[in-house]
């Protein structure tokens, strides 16, 4: 059941990257309105996450102060997530993301909290990264390379973080008041940056309604998909499950490019294919 919800979050993120990039082609990329785009997309999922949790939320001193890590971190990647897009493709862009969230929250679980390093990880993890590296294309990593990095960091750290605190012993919240109280900070810190550092600057384009709608959208799909995969966190080793979440957005997020104008290469779709093979590593191979 729970590889059922893993999978069901990856479809879910490949369509967040989407509508991360069609939200930039609509308004651009600057630090002004990617607080806006975190604004909205944490409100509207701020909303949904209430509602589902019966408008009820708890806390605690620990499940706070991690929630306003998240919330710092959600900021960052979403800044260096839409510059990245201006210099590169959808499927670069989820090179770097993935192999960042792959990477860090993996090492965590073998490194911090002594989780197996079997042989079906090994070889999930060297398909995938073989597969991850098939989509660089020559002279596009030259450019924004502080972003491709924060990418990299800060979604990597994301899933540091949702590992941290389903694992820590400290009195904490369910997943659910969790996701609230992270959505809420970001909701509360964006508006205040945006308010004391930009609001006075009128340099952008006005937000229109169909802008509106893509941010929200895109808010509720990543807010519940997070949330998706803290409470698999509870079941599923981190080293099992980011790898299978890379491998599987790298699909989607292929799959995407075909219904958009830059179609996926001969090496992005070969990418699928060792992606594929990698996650099926998982489930088949005994150790």
């Amino acid at each position: 059941m729970y590889y059922g919800l893993i999978f069901l979050a990856v479809v879910m993120f490949g369509g967040c990257f989407a509508l991360n990039d069609v939200y930039r082609n609509m308004r651009g990329s600057s630090m002004k309105i990617s607080l806006q785009f975190t604004l909205i997309s944490s409100l509207a999922g701020l909303l949904v996450l209430l509602a589902a949790n019966g408008f009820s939320v708890a806390c605690t001193p620990f499940t706070l102060i991690i929630a306003l890590l998240a919330a710092v971190n959600s900021i960052g990647f979403t800044f260096c997530g839409f510059k990245a897009l201006g210099i590169i493709n959808l499927s670069l862009y989820s090179l770097y993301s993935m192999l960042g969230g792959m990477m860090l929250p993996f090492l965590q679980g073998i490194l911090c909290y002594g989780e197996s390093f079997t042989t079906a990880k090994i070889i999930c993890l060297g398909f995938i990264c073989a597969a991850l590296l098939l989509t660089v294309k020559k002279g596009e990593t030259k450019r924004g390379t502080i972003y491709y990095i924060g990418i990299f960091v800060l979604n990597g750290m994301s899933g540091v973080l949702s590992k941290f605190f389903a694992s820590a012993p400290y009195p904490k919240t369910d997943a659910a008041s969790y996701s609230i109280l992270t959505a809420l900070c970001s909701a509360i810190l964006a508006g205040l940056i945006f308010v004391f550092f930009f609001g006075k600057k009128d340099d952008i384009p006005k937000s229109t309604p169909p802008s509106v709608v893509v941010a929200a959208l895109g808010g509720i799909v990543n807010r519940i998909a997070n949330l998706i995969l803290i409470v698999a966190l509870a079941h599923v080793d981190a080293s099992a499950q980011y790898p299978l979440v890379t491998g599987g957005v790298m699909i989607v997020s292929t799959v995407i490019c075909f219904f958009r104008k830059n179609k996926p290469s001969k090496k992005e779709v070969l990418s699928i294919v060792l992606s594929f093979i990698g996650m099926l590593s998982l489930f088949v191979i005994p150790i």
